[in-house]
């Protein structure tokens, strides 16, 4: 009996200690792993846009995508996008304002009037549609300074903007994207810049080297015979002098004969 009773306490201390190591292990294991935190989107920046991206989305400026890649100006224009503090803002003809130029118009300038005219289009800032009803003309491109100043002037009635080159004045139509540092507003005519498109001044004619010889004009024989009839009063004039020269000496052997 003795004996039941000590198995019947040493199992029940047994049991005792093991729940009491479990509850202690319990409380004094690894807390349990926090949950990863959700991820934060990036805020985008400039060098997240891309400008072709912006054109092509919006569906009607393939042939000024055309000409931004086969000139590199597009890669200039996101170069100055991606590196300024300043921003750009692009003035996108339309394909049907590049189907209204006279035939021949881009076939007639060089490759360096082409870069020229593509970069006229843009301003090295951002400019909301409301800053051009304010800024001061004329406003430099991202032309300005090769070869020409290349600028555009801005005026406004009411809402509307309208920009002009000296050549071509339009209205700006609306804005495709317009979020600082990045705007692109579309135009309906190609601007085309007086320093490529515009009357050339006559050039300049050349100075005579020091130590050249003068040259003395020839005169040519006219029509109505001027120059010839010159010449034959002058033989006569000669002629009449002869006869009375062979007169006088005649009369001088006579008079000295008497």
């Amino acid at each position: 009996m003795a004996s039941v009773v000590l198995t019947i306490l040493c199992a029940a201390s047994f049991l005792f200690m093991a729940v009491r190591s479990d509850g202690v292990s319990l409380a004094t294991g690894p807390a349990a792993a926090a949950a990863p935190a959700a991820p934060v989107a990036a805020a985008p920046s400039s060098g997240t846009l891309n400008i072709t991206a912006v054109l092509e989305k919006a569906g009607q400026f393939n042939t000024y995508i055309s000409l931004l890649k086969s000139t590199q100006v597009g890669n200039q224009l996101q170069i100055q996008l991606n590196n300024s503090q300043q921003g750009i803002t692009l003035f996108a003809p339309s394909d049907a304002a590049f189907a209204a130029l006279k035939p021949g118009t881009l076939n007639s300038i060089s490759d360096q009037d082409k870069m020229a005219l593509l970069q006229y289009h843009a301003l090295p800032s951002y400019y909301t549609l409301g800053q051009f009803q304010t800024v001061s003309n004329p406003v430099r491109t991202m032309a300005s300074g090769n070869g020409g100043p290349f600028g555009m002037n801005f005026s406004s009635i009411g809402n509307n903007v309208n920009v002009s080159t000296g050549i071509v004045n339009v209205a700006i139509s609306g804005a495709v994207y317009s979020q600082n540092p990045i705007a692109v507003y579309q135009v309906d005519k190609v601007l085309l810049p007086t320093d490529i498109f515009g009357p050339k001044a006559p050039a300049a004619a050349p100075t005579p080297e020091a130590g050249a010889p003068m040259v003395t004009p020839t005169v040519s024989p006219s029509s109505d015979g001027s120059a010839s009839s010159t010449s034959g009063c002058r033989s006569r004039f000669v002629s009449s002098n002869g006869v009375a020269l062979a007169v006088a000496v005649l009369s001088v052997g006579i008079v000295a004969c008497l």
